[in-house]
């Protein structure tokens, strides 16, 4: 038998890569992150243990790669979708519902990934994020944004500000309130993006329009 290409081999390791991050995704939102183990994800991706420690220092960095890829694809997919366009309003407003129907899809799992993000070793920068932030600065450009390097961690500060809102153990935000909050501040009409299908326009801060452009 002929040694598999460079190719293959890269393909296998691609696709083991994914079956872990898919793993991990899947148990920390059904169990939470402390009940679940390296092991657990290794058993529901069908891969062996080492290969964890082949692609992730550790446990902590494969959740936030494993939720940094599915915001990824996430937000691809609704900037994506059908009918497709390059209105850079509608992008955003896709961009800002993605994440936050994220928080309200998956809250075991964003909560986790906010509380990891607050822990000693911070916002960990890997392939998945910059994927994320690639999206997110392109989702800006088309917006508009005369300063896209600034106007990117703004936005990305805003998103996460906004998620830890709604999944405040104890205390959390109304969603409808603070998506209008958020199209408020870059004069997004509620109709664009994906409204929730009971939200009212009441749900918009007090003084609100349609579109206020403030760019």
């Amino acid at each position: 038998m002929s040694p598999r290409s460079p190719s293959v081999n890269e393909e296998l390791r691609r696709r083991s890569r994914e079956r872990l991050l898919q793993a991990t995704v899947e148990l920390v939102d059904e169990r939470g992150y402390d009940a679940t183990t390296l092991a657990d994800i290794a058993d529901r991706a069908g891969s062996a243990r080492g290969l964890i420690s082949y692609y992730f220092p550790g446990k902590r960095q494969l959740v936030q790669s494993a939720v940094h890829r599915l915001m990824h694809r996430t937000l691809a997919a609704a900037l994506d979708r059908e009918p497709h366009t390059d209105d850079g309003e509608e992008l955003l407003a896709r961009a800002i519902d993605a994440i936050l129907g994220l928080a309200m899809d998956h809250p075991v799992l964003m909560r986790q990934h906010m509380a990891g993000i607050l822990q000693a070793d911070g916002f960990i920068q890997c392939e998945e994020q910059q994927r994320l932030a690639g999206l997110l600065r392109a989702t800006v450009v088309a917006y508009g944004s005369p300063d896209p390097d600034a106007d990117y961690p703004m936005l990305r500060a805003l998103l996460m500000g906004t998620v830890f809102a709604l999944l405040l153990p104890g205390a959390p935000m109304p969603h409808d309130r603070l998506r209008a909050e958020l199209f408020h501040r870059y004069g997004l009409a509620w109709e664009r993006g994906l409204p929730p299908a009971d939200g009212a326009a009441g749900g918009r801060p007090v003084g609100a329009v349609d579109a206020v452009d403030q760019r």
